[in-house]
């Protein structure tokens, strides 16, 4: 696990920090994510996961910082590929999108690999306005967006699912619970399947000594609530069940934990390669995939010259970071970093035209993501 970053941590004074300690701060964070997961033991612990379950897993999630897979789940990092946007909000209908996820399935396909596809959804049980801002709190709402997904995961690939499995997948930020919903009403609530599971349920990597009765009740409900899912896939998706009790068991005997709903952001991400990113109120992301990407900038920018005016932030300034992955040196490399370049100047057009006063305290950086080593490479701007 990513160790905590040098400094004052994203919890208490890294918001009211000078700018330029805030983005240092940040680049710090990106570097130690990407140390970790380039890590001998990671590396293997990925390595061995993979092979012990082949199913290939992504997701389709908001871009807030609470909704951490990995972490929820126990999994090792990298096995979950990450789709982030403003909101959750998709459409399998955008070129760029759509082509992504296409040429996604292809790849795992080809190497005889069938694909899970969570379409998630998050909000709390405590208190409304911890959830979903993007969908004005409407849990609702954000849920039947999903299901209008699945049913484009549906026609792009096929109505039987063998091949590729949408699962329509709430997360509840107060415990970080999954909520599996299946085609015809079915649910699946990890909070409420055990409310006081073993200590002994281990890592992602599948059920530990002393936990198969639960794990066998556990595959008994997934059955019931997911009828239709092919049993590799049930296998491969079991773990992720596994560790997210364990995980909601740990989250239950802190002895007090913070709730945070304020928005304090004071970065906005635009692009694609922000997996070190996982602190909530920090960072507002925007995927590179719909085709009007000017919408969801004048909201972050709102967003942030909100929280100016509020004093949640310094007025010193605020921070644009455009990142693209690339797999390989040469073209690929090149390309990505014209893309985020690209990006950088989009946007600054844009928060320039709708927050003329916001656009002199702009902090501008461009990056690139070498993806199979999540290394964070600044360009010049």
């Amino acid at each position: 696990m990513l160790p905590p970053p040098a400094g004052p941590t994203a919890s208490d004074s890294i918001h009211q920090a000078p700018i330029a300690q805030r983005i240092a701060w940040l680049h710090d964070l990106a570097q130690r994510h990407g140390e970790a997961f380039r890590g001998p033991e990671t590396w293997l612990e990925r390595q061995r996961y993979r092979a012990q379950h082949p199913s290939a897993i992504a997701a389709l999630m908001c871009m807030d910082g609470r909704v951490n897979l990995a972490l929820a789940t126990q999994l090792p990092a990298g096995i979950i590929t990450p789709f982030r946007n403003l909101g959750g909000m998709f459409n399998l209908g955008w070129p760029y999108l759509s082509q992504l996820l296409i040429d996604y399935v292809n790849t795992q396909t080809q190497s005889g690999r069938r694909v899970l596809l969570l379409i998630t959804y998050h909000w709390s049980r405590g208190e409304r306005k911890r959830g979903c801002a993007g969908f004005r709190y409407r849990r609702d709402d954000s849920l039947a967006h999903a299901w209008a997904i699945h049913a484009q995961v549906s026609e792009l690939f096929g109505p039987a699912h063998q091949s590729v499995f949408p699962l329509v997948c709430g997360f509840e930020t107060d415990e970080e619970a999954l909520l599996l919903h299946g085609p015809g009403g079915e649910t699946l609530d990890l909070a409420a399947f055990s409310e006081t599971p073993p200590p002994s349920f281990g890592t992602g990597a599948g059920a530990g000594t002393g936990t198969e009765p639960d794990a066998l009740a556990l595959e008994a409900q997934l059955v019931r609530t997911l009828p239709g899912l092919p049993r590799p896939v049930r296998a491969d998706l079991l773990p992720l069940l596994l560790g997210n009790l364990a995980h909601i068991a740990a989250v239950r005997a802190q002895p007090a934990r913070e709730l945070v709903i304020e928005h304090r952001e004071w970065v906005i991400c635009l692009g694609r390669g922000f997996d070190f990113l996982h602190t909530p109120n920090l960072a507002l992301m925007i995927g590179p995939y719909s085709p009007d990407l000017a919408q969801p900038i004048r909201t972050a920018a709102s967003i942030i010259h909100s929280n100016m005016h509020a004093k949640r932030i310094p007025a010193d300034g605020f921070l644009l970071l455009t990142s693209m992955p690339y797999e390989n040196q040469g073209v690929e490399r090149a390309g990505a970093a014209l893309r985020a370049r690209f990006l950088a100047h989009f946007a600054t057009q844009v928060i320039t035209e709708a927050h003329p006063d916001l656009a002199p305290l702009m902090h501008r950086r461009c990056a690139v993501l070498d993806w199979p080593a999540r290394r964070l490479e600044l360009l010049p701007d």
